[in-house]
């Protein structure tokens, strides 16, 4: 069971790449003795093909040279294409006897050199350009050369010899290549060997010794692109079933010659709702389509059962307020469908384990004890043959999936990870992990690594709860790092995330149309909208401020300064409450945002 290629050496993917930037070309010369051909990419219009030598070179067109480590993909839009590199790659561990790379740098090649552009495409292209550079800061993507990164490992032990014969992008599964879009003109044009699939997520890996055995621990995250996005504007799931910030976590324990795995996921609850930011800390939450949360929600189970096998939903948002509302449609959206197969559990973790009693997570394992067991995790013995398989899962979900889903899923990984280290003889029947404590502290932060990879992509900062994942125990400087991380995810939600979401959808295909199809114009905004500033509002409010401080301090010698503060403050406070009544507006929205009422 190892996935790979390697009975298809022409299929051998280029790990290292010459990049020679011409004038009017940039040429990618393999230098890893897999081809003896160059890639010839044209600046003009991002026209690709092989070619069997360099350009001529000379003095006065001495071309810019670097090396990268692999092709992303090809951006094609009206105003030209966009090439997307690897520029720096970092060696993360192995999945199964192979190499993983982060990648550590990311440049955009712009091949839009044409000497006909218009002024509506420049105009376009600067609008682009604020996009890419967004692109370019695309955090936690991962790939191998030789494995398909984007299956879990019992899902690479059932493929056959033909399916592994394949090119690895035509291996991959289609919910969590990341780069599927970009990868469509390289596809066009046949060039296999640089056809990359990337994924979005995380790996981390630990190695310890337990008594006189070594044990590996890997835990990788995959993170879904059918409704990828940012906190605030990637909610809930969209009408074919694709929930937000859905990521599966595939933990892996290699032992003794034995490899054992488990697969849990979380994301949003899966129907459709939403929380626009307005200013507000805590926007409100809005359940769009009420009468389409069950088909929605049927949709979405059926997918997870088609690819996992039986499926526990563990809800841990709050019984009561704007959570709870959301929680009663979850239940009575889902309650038509349960049987054998699916199950619902609702643990509220906010009222049950408040802020610092996580241990109380144990009254939630009490109750899904039995489903955990009966469905079980795949076992490979010293020869790669399956002892057992893991025919169910456990879908988490809070509200962003982030903080109290971590805490929950390093829970039940903890779990299995001691029954595992049991079944294959590292522990004895009774020992848990915490009779390790060297090992206990390693694994405790992979979790939060793995908890604050995944919190960094959807929210713009790490997890929150970090310090119980990561210690095992709340401190006072956790919950100070909370209220920092929360401040944050304010400001990025409000002011920051709307471009960031642009660009998402920009890499996935779904902002921009591509070259072949008319560019729609945006809507035109309306008054409000056009000149909304919070910038502008926050420096007329600290004026108004500043000269009704002046006039309060002039009134006592002047009856009429005590007036004009008075108006001051009048405009202050009518600035305040304009901007607080039209606080979308205000916010920094993706373009193609729509209402989804």
């Amino acid at each position: 069971m190892d996935g790979t290629n390697d009975a298809n050496p022409s299929c051998k993917l280029h790990t290292r790449l010459r990049l020679w930037e011409f004038a009017d070309r940039y040429i990618f010369e393999p230098i890893d003795g897999l081809a003896d051909f160059y890639l010839s990419v044209s600046r003009a219009n991002g026209s690709m093909n092989l070619v069997e030598e360099l350009p001529p070179r000379s003095p006065s067109t001495n071309p810019k040279v670097r090396t990268v480590y692999g092709v992303i993909g090809v951006l094609k839009l009206a105003v030209g294409s966009y090439f997307l590199v690897i520029t720096d790659r970092d060696c993360v561990g192995s999945y199964l006897g192979h190499a993983i790379f982060k990648v550590t740098g990311l440049k955009v090649l712009a091949c839009n050199n044409s000497p006909n552009t218009s002024s509506e495409q420049k105009e376009m292209e600067s609008e682009i350009s604020e996009l890419l550079d967004a692109a370019e800061r695309t955090m936690g993507l991962y790939f191998s050369y030789d494995i398909n990164l984007t299956l879990n490992s019992q899902r690479l032990c059932d493929i056959d010899d033909e399916f592994k014969s394949r090119p690895l992008w035509r291996q991959a599964e289609p919910r969590f290549l990341w780069n599927s879009y970009l990868l469509e003109p390289l596809i066009e044009n046949k060039l296999d060997q640089y056809l990359l699939p990337v994924i979005q997520g995380s790996f981390q890996n630990i190695h310890a010794e337990v008594g006189s055995e070594k044990v590996d621990v890997t835990l990788i995250a995959r993170r879904c692109t059918g409704r990828i996005g940012t906190r605030m504007w990637r909610r809930g799931a969209d009408p074919e079933g694709y929930a937000a910030n859905f990521v599966e976590s595939e933990q892996i324990v290699q032992s003794k010659g034995y490899t054992a795995s488990y697969v849990q996921v979380r994301g949003s609850m899966p129907f459709l709702w939403e929380q626009i930011v307005d200013l507000t800390y805590k926007p409100s939450f809005d359940v769009v389509r009420q009468e389409e949360a069950p088909r929605v929600l049927e949709r979405h189970f059926n997918d997870l059962r088609k690819k996992y096998g039986a499926v526990l939903a563990v809800d841990l948002v709050n019984t009561n307020g704007g959570e709870g509302r959301l929680r009663e449609r979850y239940a009575k959206s889902i309650e038509p469908i349960i049987n054998d197969d699916l199950r619902y559990v609702h643990f509220d973790f906010h009222r049950i384990c408040g802020h610092i009693h996580f241990k109380r997570l144990s009254q939630l394992y009490e109750q899904i004890e039995d489903y955990l067991k009966k469905h079980g995790y795949l076992l490979l013995n010293d020869k790669g043959e399956k002892i057992q398989e893991q025919d169910g899962t456990v879908r988490t979900n809070c509200i962003d999936c982030l903080d109290r889903t971590n805490v929950t899923q390093s829970m039940i990984g903890r779990r299995f990870l001691e029954s595992q280290l049991q079944r294959i003889g590292v522990f004895s029947a009774n020992d848990t992990i915490t009779k390790y404590p060297a090992f206990d502290a390693s694994y405790k932060v992979l979790w939060a690594n793995h908890g604050d990879a995944i919190s960094i992509q959807y929210s713009g900062t790490p997890a929150l709860k970090g310090d119980f994942v990561r210690y095992g125990k709340r401190s006072a400087q956790g919950i100070l790092n909370d209220l920092q991380y929360s401040l944050a995810r304010y400001y990025l939600n409000n002011f920051a995330d709307g471009t960031k979401q642009d660009a998402m959808d920009l890499l996935q295909g779904r902002y921009i149309t591509s070259v072949s199809r008319d560019m729609a114009p945006p809507t035109k905004a309306g008054f409000v909208e056009s000149y909304a500033s919070v910038r502008i509002a926050f420096a007329l409010v600290s004026g108004a401020l500043l000269f009704m401080m002046m006039s309060l301090r002039q009134a006592r010698n002047d009856s009429r300064h005590l007036l004009l503060s008075l108006l001051w403050a009048g405009l202050c406070i009518g600035i305040t409450h304009f901007v607080r009544s039209n606080g979308r507006v205000f916010t920094n929205r993706p373009r193609s945002h729509k209402s989804r009422d």
